[in-house]
């Protein structure tokens, strides 16, 4: 007998793969180049050619076994050391190889995180608007995701709802910045006032609140933005980082997992991810991503494209009437659509090849979310088709 509750989310597939599906398709009829397809999130600028001439040299030079063989289930004891000595010097915090867990990108650490910190039942805080997937992810290891709504014109914390929902059923709380969809970056302000409470609410439950820190965005962040180091402020932190958006390489599944080393336990929680791998079919990350991250650390695709497409994007909404909190990084910009059903708003911007991703899904309706990560030349030619939506069918500019 087939398992209803995965059959019963056949019927609720995620918007942004439909509408990602729509675009190719249509991209098949008039040419992908005529579609402006601002759905999926999917870096668009070239890995480093770093990495490249390392995967080369890799591939050449050494022994296929170390290559291509399983790694050690917490991930190639090296490559944890490079990270964690990264991270130190860095961020300034005393990381090393025990405190490193290598997971199949951000998905998978977190998979291991909530796992690590709940029970079935337990309740993790998260914070509208928030990454749709993050419900299959939480739900279906029998914790329980809530969702705190969202503070619309910063999209930093609504403490006010946040400090109400936080009971204690709460054993962990998730947050994502710089955000998915919104494109902000939480505040060291923000961030300092997030770990007081957590602080005061744990002393006061007489159990740890965990705070996971979902960070695949970490390194695409503006000029000028405030983008304080999460773990700093609070011990009981669990990053989870993936080399999909940094590096541009999505489609390697490569992350890790990093414990604050101020939290209690710290290592024991590392080796029990070594066990949750056991129950949920993620052993050993590929060996050969694994060293070719380890061996380009500190590096990074060009992401300058991203920030000069969000302020193309920006000023032209702006001009257009939309209301928009100007993202800090990710490639994400969050406009309120202009009308109140953001749905039927995504819906007649398909009519001029716009392809937009409505956000009730992310917990913040009558919104919508543009993954820009695409070339700037077609950024600019997707304003014609914007300026027709809005006179045509909202009388504006």
């Amino acid at each position: 007998m087939l398992v209803e509750k995965y059959r019963n989310m056949l019927s609720g597939k995620s918007v942004i793969r439909q509408l990602s599906e729509f675009a190719t398709a249509r991209g098949q009829e008039i040419g992908y180049e005529n579609v402006f397809d601002y759905s999926l999130g999917n870096p668009s600028v070239p890995v480093p050619r770093e990495f490249t001439d390392t995967m080369i040299r890799m591939l050449r030079e050494e022994p296929p076994a170390k290559l291509h063989g399983y790694s050690p289930s917490l991930g190639i004891t090296e490559v944890r050391k490079t990270i964690a000595a990264s991270l130190e010097r860095r961020f300034g915090l005393p990381y090393r190889t025990e405190h490193i867990f290598m997971a199949s990108g951000a998905a998978g650490a977190l998979a291991h995180a909530f796992r690590l910190v709940t029970e079935p039942g337990d309740e993790i805080l998260t914070f509208a608007p928030f990454f749709p997937e993050y419900h299959p992810y939480v739900d279906l290891t029998g914790a329980v995701l809530k969702v705190v709504p969202p503070q619309t014109d910063t999209f930093q914390i609504n403490f006010e709802a946040f400090e109400e929902m936080l009971t204690e059923k709460v054993t962990a709380v998730l947050i994502n910045t710089p955000n998915n969809p919104s494109g902000v970056v939480y505040s060291t302000e923000t961030i300092t006032k997030l770990t007081d409470i957590l602080k005061k609410r744990s002393e006061e439950y007489g159990h740890i609140i965990y705070l996971i820190s979902d960070e695949p965005y970490r390194e695409i962040v503006f000029e000028g933005v405030d983008n304080p180091c999460v773990s700093a402020f609070y011990d009981n932190t669990i990053m989870c980082y993936s080399f999909s958006k940094s590096l541009s390489l999505p489609g390697e599944r490569i992350g890790y997992v990093a414990i604050n080393p101020a939290c209690k336990d710290a290592e024991t929680m590392v080796n029990m991810c070594g066990q949750i791998s056991r129950g949920i079919g993620h052993n050993c990350p590929p060996s050969i991503i694994q060293q070719a991250v380890a061996e380009v650390i500190d590096r990074t695709a060009d992401l300058s494209v991203y920030e000069t497409n969000m302020n193309i994007l920006y000023k032209e909404l702006i001009d257009l009437g939309f209301t928009c909190v100007k993202p800090g990084g990710t490639f994400y910009i969050f406009p309120k659509a202009l009308e109140e059903d953001s749905v039927a708003f995504c819906r007649k911007a398909l009519d001029y090849d716009l392809v937009l991703v409505p956000a009730d899904s992310f917990g913040a309706p009558g919104f919508f979310r543009m993954a820009y990560c695409i070339d700037t030349e077609k950024v600019e030619r997707s304003l014609v088709a914007l300026r027709r939506f809005v006179t045509e069918c909202y009388g504006g500019k």
